[in-house]
């Protein structure tokens, strides 16, 4: 049994605990917080509750398999899970309406031509297949392994050329970006340019630098589905906590760790303060350094009056005015774009008999200000785009943007896009969580404290 200490009692450090426990380690979490979850936060106000982190959840095998690896349980036991079916519904600048299905790219390919014109969804298709050699690739790499010793093949975006059509003789060359894959592969249309580019963007990457192997993400997506969780996100961070207790974590919160205690080579604990936690071991979310950094994320939260209407869609996608624009002031100019890319989350829960919950999440450049009037300006958009909220709202509450988000973890750009080991230069010390590989994402910060406790290994 090894003493281990983990610095943090996010998502990767509930979940590296719940699994280094069941392992037969002896486990404590310093938290410098009060409560645990990190970024799956809660506010509440007058009955109404809001998830102040990530909405909706991707890749639930990520968790499910945490579940049972510690407990033998399906996630299903422990949390309301259920698909999102519609995925999404997609508002547009000129009108257009797109509805996509969850987990069903036949379908997916079907609204697309419908909305955009016959030979869309085949275009669209074509680029997911071209994606999905990308997810064969990387995916264990890239998310269900440590970080190769030699990572130099990963710095090739392994998205493939599109066939030669036309004269043989005609060489296709690969794309080199997202922006090329949507002017080359997609026709360069407004619709399926922003569609494909919100994917990058909700991860806080720029589709005009992005490689080419960024369509994983819409790929993952609509090949694998989005989940919600009953009650909000905060529920599956409880969950995880709960599996703690019962492994016998054990927990200090308001414990900010000052330093990492080391000697003769190796990590020997942690200092808070005055206190020393002795540890064999140490996994640590707190280290940024290296990390590959994107935008940050803004919530804007609604109490509603008045029933949620019958129908509703659980995630609204309303589309910049201008994508350009938008991409210009977030990655350009390092401002608040004027009409962004909004996603509208109505789960349907969270809210008295009656009345409605909705939270509006949009990406923001990181250390900025919010505007003092930039709430009702996204109202403001919302409405034109035919989702006005405005005369239903009881209050609204703006918390204060993220720290700039963690980009996932992508081949291609010379290396560029791969997020610090989780091995450090000591050999009982491990970085987990966004920060660290595979990167940002909630499924991927799941994946770190999996493949760190791999690497530890049992008692």
């Amino acid at each position: 049994m090894a003493r281990i200490v983990i610095v943090g009692a996010g998502m990767s450090g509930l979940a590296a605990a719940a699994r280094l426990g069941t392992l037969g380690h002896r486990v404590t979490v310093c938290e410098a917080g009060p409560t645990y979850g990190g970024e799956l936060g809660r506010y509440e106000h007058d009955g109404f509750a809001f998830d102040t982190g990530p909405t909706l959840l991707a890749l639930p095998a990520v968790y499910r398999d945490l579940a049972l690896k510690s407990g033998r349980e399906p996630l299903e036991q422990l949390v309301r899970l259920a698909p999102v079916d519609p995925e999404s519904r997609h508002l547009f600048p000129d009108g257009t309406e797109l509805v996509l299905s969850n987990a069903s790219r036949g379908r997916v390919a079907e609204a697309l031509d419908t909305a955009f014109g016959p030979g869309t969804g085949a275009r669209w298709g074509e680029v997911t297949n071209r994606a999905r050699t990308v997810w064969e690739a990387t995916r264990r790499p890239l998310l269900e392994e440590p970080l190769p010793a030699d990572p130099t093949p990963l710095h090739t975006d392994p998205y493939p050329a599109p066939p030669r059509r036309g004269l043989a003789r005609l060489r296709r060359e690969r794309p080199h970006t997202l922006a090329a894959v949507a002017a080359e592969e997609l026709g360069g249309g407004a619709g399926p340019t922003a569609l494909l580019y919100e994917y990058a963007l909700r991860y806080g990457l720029d589709p005009r630098t992005a490689p080419a192997g960024a369509a994983v993400l819409a790929y993952m997506e609509q090949s694998f589905g989005v989940w919600s969780v009953g009650g909000g996100m905060r529920e599956l961070a409880t969950a995880v906590y709960r599996r703690c207790e019962q492994r016998k974590v054990e927990f200090h919160f308001d414990t900010e760790v000052d330093e990492v205690l080391h000697r003769d080579g190796r990590v020997t604990g942690v200092a808070a303060g005055a206190r020393r936690f002795e540890a064999d071991v140490v996994l640590t979310s707190a280290d940024r350094t290296g990390a590959r950094l994107g935008r940050s994320r803004l919530s804007v939260l609604l109490s509603l009056r008045g029933e949620r209407p019958a129908g509703t869609v659980v995630r609204t996608v309303v589309h910049a005015r201008d994508t350009a624009a938008e991409l210009a002031a977030l990655f350009d100019r390092d401002e608040y774009p004027r009409f962004p890319t909004v996603q509208v989350h109505r789960p349907g829960d969270g809210a008295p008999e009656g009345h409605e919950a909705v939270t509006l999440t949009v990406t923001v450049p990181p250390g900025t200000a919010v505007p003092a009037d930039y709430a009702d300006h996204l109202l403001e958009h919302l409405a034109s785009a035919g989702l006005d909220l405005r005369e239903r709202l009881a209050h609204l509450h703006v918390p204060a943007p993220s720290a700039a988000q963690p980009l996932p973890s992508l081949a291609g750009t010379g290396g560029a896009l791969l997020s610090p080991p989780n091995a450090t230069g000591y050999p009982n010390l491990y970085r987990i969580g966004s920060a660290s590989h595979p990167g940002g994402g909630l499924a991927r910060t799941g994946m770190s404290a999996s493949i760190v406790a791999g690497l530890v290994g049992p008692a």
